[in-house]
């Protein structure tokens, strides 16, 4: 699912992969409006399953950090207000999604972005953040796909 959810640079919020035009993406922001509209090559657009937090010792994928703030916020809306709290505030409060964040190199606009996406998300109703297993039921499909042919 993550893998359909894109940011856009410069443009606020999220937004959904709705379908491909000959030189843009239409997208659908995830918002009350579900307005639609064309994402150009000149965009930078992001898929939300190509982002990564920076550790201590080797990057997180975005899909796990998001897992592990839903599980600490039991399924609900983030406890901190992003745009109220103090740097010291978010970074203790990412301490507790994940300890071994890399300090210097995650800003504290990084850990603002992350609560914000992550409420987008949960007000939007979706919920089911694990990458890997997404990934891995295309691959089973594509597997039972190949055997039926290969079965024909």
């Amino acid at each position: 699912m993550l893998r359909t959810i894109l940011a856009i640079s410069g443009k606020p919020g999220l937004y959904k992969l709705v379908s491909r035009a000959q030189n843009s993406l239409i997208v659908e922001t995830l918002d009350a409006t579900h307005k639609r509209l064309p994402a150009f090559a000149t965009d930078r657009i992001t898929s939300l399953g190509d982002i990564a937090m920076f550790t201590e010792t080797e990057d997180v994928p975005l899909f796990k950090v998001l897992m592990s703030l839903q599980t600490l916020e039991v399924g609900k809306k983030s406890s901190v207000d992003y745009k109220k709290a103090s740097g010291d505030e978010l970074r203790e409060y990412f301490a507790k999604i994940l300890p071994n964040f890399d300090r210097d190199r995650v800003h504290n606009s990084d850990i603002k972005k992350l609560i914000q996406w992550y409420n987008i998300l949960i007000e939007n109703g979706v919920t089911d953040f694990d990458l890997e297993k997404a990934t891995g039921a295309e691959n089973e499909e594509e597997n039972d796909a190949a055997t039926e042919k290969t079965a024909e």
